[in-house]
């Protein structure tokens, strides 16, 4: 019982002081829906209830306990925004650190702009359908011994990075990283989810060259895709025409991609089209993957 909590101490931190609140407009709104929908939805919104009610995070080990995402709705007793501030918010996202002090690494975003922060929170709050309160909670989660002293040795939180701007579309590569950051494309198409440089997303091993186990349909175990410019082993073969069907269709040259990829679908294309260059100028690796 001690050592537990002296885990658990490990994994609270002094939250944001901040007060200040999201100023909204429509077009934030849509740019948090997009932005909603190309981030958070893959671990918060659920297919079979069409809302973000939130799922089980099925590619975190089993051997450190059970981990859900949270219901984002504006349910009043199961909703976890409505805990929370604008500030508070935009911290979590930044930091890791929760409105109550706890440490969550999931969701970290450190490059994220202001303005792409302000816009998510902006959605967050918006009547959209999918956020309609919904007074339910798909799981709780629990850490087992091993999962509360692996996040005790691995908790910290990240430094609020202030005056990051969202790049141009016509500055391409800028905006491409950017992307390729702020999706998370890098937390799943690296060597682990447990060797990622959140501060630094070039610097996580094996970056973009595929490898991660990951969770697909059934429970079926998939091989994240080597997508560095390699022309054998990765995608530098791919057009931009087939880059971006694959991107936002879910279908390669070679096959139709499988679940837990996305279809990126509320992407426009000159930002998948910025995230192909983007990818034209990091380091080919031959790095063959088994997919599946």
């Amino acid at each position: 019982m001690a050592a537990t909590a002296i885990i658990s101490c490990k994994t609270r931190f002094q939250g944001t002081t901040a007060t200040v609140a999201v100023t909204t407009s429509p077009s934030m709104v849509e740019r948090g829906r997009v932005l909603a929908y190309s981030i958070c939805a893959g671990c918060h919104y659920n297919r079979q209830a069409n809302k973000f009610i939130g799922n089980r995070l099925e590619d975190v080990p089993g051997i450190v306990g059970q981990v859900y995402s949270a219901n984002l709705t504006h349910s009043k007793t199961n909703g976890i925004p409505s805990k929370y501030t604008d500030a508070q918010l935009k911290y979590l996202l930044k930091t890791g650190v929760a409105y109550n002090g706890r440490f969550i690494p999931y969701m970290l975003r450190p490059n994220m702009s202001e303005a792409d922060l302000d816009a998510i929170v902006s959605f967050l709050r918006s009547d959209d359908p999918a956020l309609a309160a919904a007074d339910t909670t798909v799981g709780l989660t629990h850490y087992n011994i091993i999962g509360k002293s692996y996040m005790g040795m691995t908790a910290k939180p990240l430094h609020y990075l202030t005056g990051i701007k969202t790049p141009g579309e016509n500055d391409q590569v800028a905006l491409g990283g950017y992307l390729v950051d702020n999706l998370g494309c890098f937390h799943c198409h690296s060597k682990s989810l447990t060797s990622l440089n959140y501060l630094y997303p070039s610097q996580s091993k094996g970056f973009m060259a595929g490898g991660a186990a990951l969770k697909g349909a059934n429970g079926a175990t998939v091989t994240a895709s080597n997508i560095t410019p390699d022309k054998e082993t990765g995608i530098g073969a791919f057009t931009k025409e087939q880059f971006l069907k694959a991107l936002k269709d879910g279908e390669s040259p070679q096959r139709k991609l499988v679940a837990p990829m996305p279809k990126f679908k509320m992407l426009n294309d000159a930002e998948v089209n910025a995230i192909y260059a983007y990818i034209q100028t990091i380091p080919a690796i031959d790095h063959k993957v088994k997919l599946y």
